[in-house]
């Protein structure tokens, strides 16, 4: 068996949707990311699926993770939580337990927060303001929870490029390619800052 050293749990973001693949359905900013960590594709276990919540990333991908626990972890999860049945205790339940079960001494954990995806979306205006609260109430619990167990949180929020059309998919639910392409490279500088892993390329679109 191979050893697993970057994992990444999570939903479709994660699974590379928006980013159509030359070897499989989609890219994504995984292997882009593990490309540029000089990690062989070999050793990357992408457990992200379409529509998984918070409590689908307990109940099925965390155990996955924990039986490997590679030294670089990322989670991307909540979305589908957050437009679809909300529950406040049960997502800050969820996320603790997340976060919480994967830090370790030698593991770096990394997320990112919630960006605006409610202003790609074409829903009543009403809807969009609820979908808005929700997402902050979510960034507030996202920083807690990363804060308190020793995650690394990217701040996508204050990053002026994710406010751009052009940076999301058709639905703007999912990241465009050169969204999956920003992302892996804002990742690389993000966790090689905190890990001291030097990327193996200048940061080039690919």
């Amino acid at each position: 068996m191979p050893v697993i050293r970057f994992a990444a749990l999570g939903d479709s973001f994660v699974e590379g949707r928006g980013d159509p693949g030359l070897d499989g359905p989609f890219h994504g900013w995984v292997p882009r990311l593990a490309e540029r960590l000089a990690i062989p594709r070999q050793g990357v276990l992408n457990l992200g699926t379409y529509q998984a919540t918070t409590q689908h990333v307990v109940d099925h991908q965390l155990s996955v993770v924990l039986a490997n626990k590679p030294p670089v972890i990322g989670v991307i999860v909540g979305v589908n939580d957050l437009v679809s049945d909300y529950d406040p205790e049960r997502f800050r339940r969820n996320l603790t337990t997340i976060y919480s079960s994967l830090r370790g001494v030698d593991t770096t954990v990394f997320t990112a927060a919630y960006p605006d995806i409610p202003k790609n979306l074409a829903v009543p205006e009403s809807f969009r303001d609820l979908l808005r609260r929700r997402f902050g109430e979510a960034n507030s619990v996202l920083r807690e929870v990363t804060a308190a167990t020793g995650a690394l949180c990217l701040d996508v929020t204050a990053i002026d490029e994710w406010s751009q059309p052009r940076m999301w998919a058709e639905d703007g639910l999912h990241p465009s390619v050169l969204g999956h392409r920003l992302f892996a490279d804002q990742l690389t500088d993000f966790v090689t800052g905190a890990t001291g892993l030097v990327p193996s390329a200048p940061l080039v679109a690919g």
